[in-house]
């Protein structure tokens, strides 16, 4: 089977399961299925980096279902959202830059 094939298959799978958890939490009335939609984006972001951890896709829709998910569900308020969230993605971005550069240039890898 192709590669892409295998991806397709498992992002597909997971995000099935997604959806029926979702689904069983909604009808239990532990979690409003209107409410879901970032846990959705979480998920297929996450399947995307468990196949591929370099994909910008994948990390850009995890920080994007994560942000929706704190401000949406979870009533965080943007501006601490901001004021904690930012300087830690830019630093984890300024180390993952130092990282790649010192792997590239470790004649020994």
């Amino acid at each position: 089977m192709e590669t892409k094939e295998k991806r397709h298959i498992l992002t597909g799978g997971v995000i099935l399961i997604a959806l029926g958890v979702l689904i069983f939490l909604h009808n239990t009335g532990l979690w409003g299925f209107g409410d879901s939609w970032p846990l959705l984006l979480i998920v297929v972001a996450g399947t995307t980096l468990v196949q591929r951890v370099k994909d910008l896709g994948g990390w850009i829709l995890m920080v994007v279902g994560i942000v929706f998910l704190l401000t949406g569900t979870l009533k965080v308020d943007m501006q601490v959202l901001g004021q904690y969230i930012l300087p830690l993605l830019l630093v984890a971005l300024g180390v993952s830059m130092i990282w790649k550069k010192k792997k590239k240039d470790d004649p020994n890898p």
